[in-house]
């Protein structure tokens, strides 16, 4: 079981070595506040720092957060504009905290689609906390799974090309060393908040045999509470991996 047990926590019983997190609900809460849809993106900030503490202080090693997906340009200009200017207040008035509590800030997704200005403070902010080796915190931003597979597939189609590879040497574990996150552990638990029962492009190949856990809470509401029942459900999966 990739997992780690832990001996100061009375519920839960093992705490997954990495979660990933569809972060839904946040134009829909801001709608129930009567307020417009940024007050609920703003509120959803707060959320993702409760996560981060609360993964820090229980051993969670990995977390990765569906933050933008590649279907998300499909929204209207001024909410993409809106979302962007966020997502660049955010890394620049928090990424000395980030800093400070020695974690490792990765971005995965086509990230050239941004903004210049959001490009550099990406890899300024990879570039500044490249050394740390405390919680990695992974950012999906203009990510998506088929993107991902995709990516990996026409590297494999050009090496094939030139002959470097014949077909017959593909195999999961070339594709796998292609795609986001093929360095890091697999990935054990993915919650989705927001009351929705679907993936969303998020991670396709990386969750075969990841648990899923779904909850009504919507994200800016998304709590230590919800973090943990989350946590306790994964304890009693009975995790097969594919065996019977």
């Amino acid at each position: 079981m990739s997992s780690t047990q832990l001996s100061n926590t009375h519920d839960i019983l093992y705490v997954p070595q990495h979660v990933a997190i569809i972060m839904d609900g946040n134009r829909r809460w801001a709608h129930l506040q009567g307020k417009r849809f940024m007050f609920g993106y703003k509120y959803g900030v707060k959320a993702v720092r409760r996560s981060i503490h609360f993964a820090i202080s229980h051993g969670i090693k990995i977390l990765t957060l569906y933050a933008f997906s590649s279907e998300n340009w499909k929204r209207p200009e001024r909410e993409v504009t809106a979302l962007i200017e966020l997502f660049i207040h955010t890394l620049d008035s928090g990424i000395k905290r980030l800093h400070k509590y020695n974690i490792r800030l990765k971005f995965i997704g086509n990230i050239s689609r941004f903004s210049y200005r959001l490009q550099e403070r990406i890899l300024r902010s990879e570039n500044i906390t490249a050394n740390n080796n405390g919680l990695i915190l992974n950012i999906a931003a203009n990510y998506g799974g088929r993107w991902d597979i995709i990516q990996g597939v026409k590297i494999l189609a050009t090496q094939v090309k030139i002959n470097a590879i014949q077909p017959s040497d593909i195999t999961e574990n070339l594709l796998n060393q292609l795609l986001c996150l093929y360095d890091l552990v697999p990935v054990d638990l993915v919650i989705r908040t927001g009351g929705e029962y679907r993936i969303s492009n998020f991670l396709l190949w990386q969750i075969a045999y990841s648990e899923l856990y779904f909850t009504d809470v919507l994200w800016p509401d998304f709590d230590e509470l919800t973090f943990s029942s989350a946590l306790n459900a994964f304890t009693k999966r009975n995790r097969r991996f594919g065996n019977s």
